[in-house]
């Protein structure tokens, strides 16, 4: 971790216990009834279900939860949690924007950002089949639309973009295909690089996006020849004295991006024209006066391409977009602090995990509501979605009610992440 900082907003654990030791009591009486069924827990993979539904006809919703390194396996039919088997790691930022509709088969890996690197897991038995370590612990994937490449950024100390291999019937699969350095671009103050931050991919595939919090810039990487193609200076809104832009999200109909910034007391959300994807171009600045919940952190786009979600932990909130008129339509309570979010296969709902209350909230995207909450492990934070599901490990779910039970298993497997949860901070 950099000492040129002491920022609560990039660092909010810096000198606290990652999670309390022992085990708790309230854990152990919510956890004896799922003991007993993780010991007869039969096939996740199964599509059916008591109630008739089907459970590939909405595939499955991945949350990990990062007090316990387990990860709560939702069929997205029922809403029901068939399985909380323990992964012995977590990820706070998994790649989710292309891969519900990539990952359909048991071998195909779910892309996860671990320790100092990124890791992927086989859907069916869960296992690593990959990992790059990239000489940082904050770093951010994304998935090409084809599924042939993996984008990251690494944010500091290591400043670099990689691309990876994640063609799973390729030879060099989860092998480093091209890499930039950006150290030498350096960054606002006395800082040793640009700080790229979160990764996005235009749906046609060729460009993708990456907000530099450091450099006050927005990077345009062209995915095949892995160079900057274009970099646009972010410029600060009125009284703020860095734009620090560190999150973003293009739109399915490639016209839109969004982009949060890490500026001011509140945190501001811009909104780009990318219709041509190798120019954005900046339309609009939204603020807490504009009605933007507090310190915006990650966003979804809905499959029209329509509204945007943002998700607003300072605000216990999602803050819903007009993304044609770059103006705030409404505001979601989701009962407590939620990071991120990811939608189902079918991109009807938006499942936001609320990491202080333990559950999951379901957006609705038709309506633009909350209409449900799961419950789920601790400190639930990233969340991915496929069309396939986990075999039944009947070990790996007693170890996952081991955990939920609050003994710990292992020490390893932690994630970055922005706020109070089991993370790795050694960047």
């Amino acid at each position: 971790m950099s000492d040129d900082t002491d920022d609560e907003a990039l660092y909010p654990n810096r000198g606290r216990a990652t999670r309390p030791t022992g085990v708790s009591r309230r854990r152990l009486l919510s956890g004896s009834a799922a003991a007993g069924a993780a010991v007869t827990a039969g096939c996740m993979g199964s599509t059916t279900d008591d109630s008739g539904g089907d459970g590939d006809a909405e595939g499955t919703i991945f949350v990990f939860n990062t007090d316990e390194k387990t990860v709560s396996v939702i069929d997205a039919a029922t809403h029901e949690v068939v399985a909380t088997p323990h992964l012995g790691a977590t990820a706070s930022f998994p790649s989710n924007q292309y891969a519900p509709g990539l990952t359909d088969e048991p071998t195909d890996p779910l892309w996860l950002n671990v320790d100092r690197g990124v890791r992927a897991i086989e859907v069916g038995s869960l296992s690593s089949v990959a990992a790059v370590e990239t000489g940082s612990g904050a770093n951010w994937q994304e998935l090409t639309p084809d599924g042939a490449h993996l984008v990251v950024s690494a944010r500091e100390p290591a400043h670099t973009q990689y691309r990876i291999d994640a063609d799973r019937e390729s030879r060099s699969f989860g092998e480093v295909t091209a890499e930039i350095d950006r150290a030498d671009e350096g960054g606002i103050g006395d800082r040793d690089g640009p700080g790229p931050c979160d990764v996005t991919i235009h749906p046609d595939g060729a460009y993708a996006y990456v907000p530099d919090i450091f450099g006050d810039t927005l990077s345009v990487i062209d995915v095949e020849a892995f160079e900057l193609a274009e970099q646009v200076a972010v410029s600060p809104t009125d009284g703020a004295d860095a734009a620090r832009p560190w999150m973003g999200t293009a739109a399915p109909d490639g016209e839109t991006l969004l982009v949060e910034h890490d500026e001011g007391a509140t945190g501001t959300e811009s909104v780009w024209d990318v219709s041509d994807p190798a120019a954005p171009v900046e339309r609009a600045r939204l603020t807490a006066d504009d009605g933007l919940g507090r310190r915006p952190l990650t966003s979804e786009i809905g499959p029209d391409s329509a509204f945007g979600y943002v998700f607003t932990p300072g605000s216990n909130d999602v803050t819903v977009l007009d993304l044609d008129a770059g103006t705030v339509a409404d505001r979601l309570d989701v009962g407590g602090s939620a990071f991120v979010g990811t939608w189902g296969p079918s991109r009807e709902r938006l499942y936001a995990p609320v990491q202080t209350a333990d559950e999951v909230a379901v957006i609705d995207h038709a309506d633009r509501e909350v209409v449900e909450t799961i419950p789920v492990g601790s400190r639930p934070y990233g969340a991915t979605a496929a069309t396939a599901r986990p075999d039944g490990d009947a070990a790996a779910n007693v170890r996952g009610t081991m955990a939920s039970l609050g003994i710990d298993l292992d020490d390893g497997g932690t994630t970055y992440c922005i706020g109070n949860c089991a993370c790795g901070h050694r960047l």
